[in-house]
């Protein structure tokens, strides 16, 4: 480049003089360029003018000037339709619907949540039973798709069943914990407090399956950090009356532990994904889903037989807000989204990137806040609004940290 040529050619005399001998430069700079003595000076000036000139071309495409917002823009959108165009119409459709599964069934999962503990429900295990309870639903969908796409199921080897096994058992001690969560914090803490499996996934994403984290992912987990900070300074705002310093206490530990858990079930989903079973279509999704939570369902059942909550269902349905009619609709409806939630959440892994589902989280948390406070009447003070404000840059730098740039992406 440019510096090493000067080097070369101010550093002595002789260089000049080997530099222009070989024609590298014009007659007019040769002469100031050996003149030596006092015209020294003038004669690199002249060579650092020439080759300045002959590489300019070079170093505007190395190092570009500032652009526009309306060329950032047309950039961005050059990314896109190049995306686009690189896969399937199939694929986008599954990634809309999965998108839309996760920002729809997540906030109502937690609603249901809180609306069972409001009205009467007192049993965690139930409600963490009901968020696995829904593993048929995408074997419904998997079972046929065998038939009429005339594929094989992925062999189940020993490794592979007891990846699921760990997963299932994983995922039934995450529902137990936000459980415990949603009956003593209000849905819009409980999702703030949520978003922090953001801080988490980036983590073990990085020990266990090597993702890269740069100067945006350290800065977001500061920033989410600090906005879990203020929550729990301002805990006497948004505690239910019902419920003690203890309690809320608990339910804030208990959600920032499901949240870990989560990110390692993310960063260890995504390694089945790489290790056992491939990206080999869209089928691998419903698979693991189907296995992850038939695994958890039969822990969790388990546990509701150990813990004898079977035979309190029927005085929880008796004494229910609302009748039994009321308290079998929010369990059947929270199977439903319960899985939903989890299913889109995993396709999106799968078909996108944590990035994207970065982004829908992102975009969940204030879904969830302002469905709370409309629905549930939840309360939001100006340090939750604050806190959701800056959990939202959070997620914001993480994004913009770990999406692909152009030159990445060509």
């Amino acid at each position: 480049m440019v510096e090493g040529n000067l080097v070369l050619l101010v550093s002595t005399p002789e260089d000049r003089a080997a530099v222009v001998e070989e024609g590298r430069i014009p007659t007019m700079v040769e002469e100031g360029g050996n003149s030596g003595g006092g015209n020294s000076m003038a004669g690199d000036w002249q060579i650092a003018q020439y080759l300045f000139k002959m590489s300019g071309p070079d170093e505007e495409m190395e190092n570009p000037g500032p652009q526009s917002w309306q060329d950032k823009i047309s950039a961005f959108w050059t990314i896109i339709w190049k995306g686009y165009k690189s896969k399937s119409i199939s694929h986008w459709i599954l990634l809309a619907l999965s998108s839309v599964a996760m920002l729809v069934a997540f906030p109502a999962s937690s609603l249901l949540s809180r609306i069972y503990f409001a009205n009467g429900g007192t049993s965690k295990w139930i409600i963490s039973w009901v968020a696995a309870a829904g593993w048929p639903i995408p074997a419904l969908v998997l079972i046929p798709a065998y038939f009429f796409l005339g594929v094989f199921p992925t062999p189940l080897d020993f490794k592979l069943a007891a990846s699921y096994s760990v997963l299932g058992f994983l995922s039934a001690a995450d529902n137990l914990m936000y459980a415990y969560a949603y009956a003593y914090l209000p849905p819009s803490t409980a999702s703030l407090l949520g978003s922090t499996s953001l801080i988490f996934s980036a983590l073990f994403g990085y020990l266990l399956v090597k993702n890269k984290i740069n100067a945006s992912t350290i800065n977001s987990i500061v920033i989410i950090t600090a906005a879990m900070a203020i929550i729990a300074l301002d805990s006497d705002s948004d505690r239910y009356a019902s419920i003690t310093d203890r309690q809320y206490a608990l339910g804030f530990v208990w959600d920032i532990l499901a949240s870990a858990l989560h990110g390692l079930i993310f960063a260890l989903s995504e390694l089945v994904f790489d290790k056992l079973v491939g990206r080999r279509s869209f089928l691998v999704v419903l698979e693991q889903q189907v296995m992850v939570s038939l695994f958890a369902f039969t822990f969790t059942t388990i546990g509701l037989i150990v813990n004898n909550d079977f035979h309190g269902m029927a005085s929880e349905a008796r004494t229910f807000k609302g009748g039994r009619s009321s308290y079998l609709s929010v369990l059947v409806w929270g199977v439903v989204t319960f899985q939903l939630g989890i299913l889109g959440g995993t396709a999106v892994l799968f078909l996108a990137s944590t990035v994207l589902a970065g982004v829908l989280n992102a975009i969940r948390v204030p879904l969830t806040g302002i469905a709370a406070v409309v629905l549930l009447n939840d309360p939001m003070s100006g340090f939750k609004i604050l806190s959701l404000i800056i959990t939202f840059w959070g997620f914001a730098c993480y994004i913009y940290g770990n999406y692909p740039r152009s030159k990445d992406s060509s």
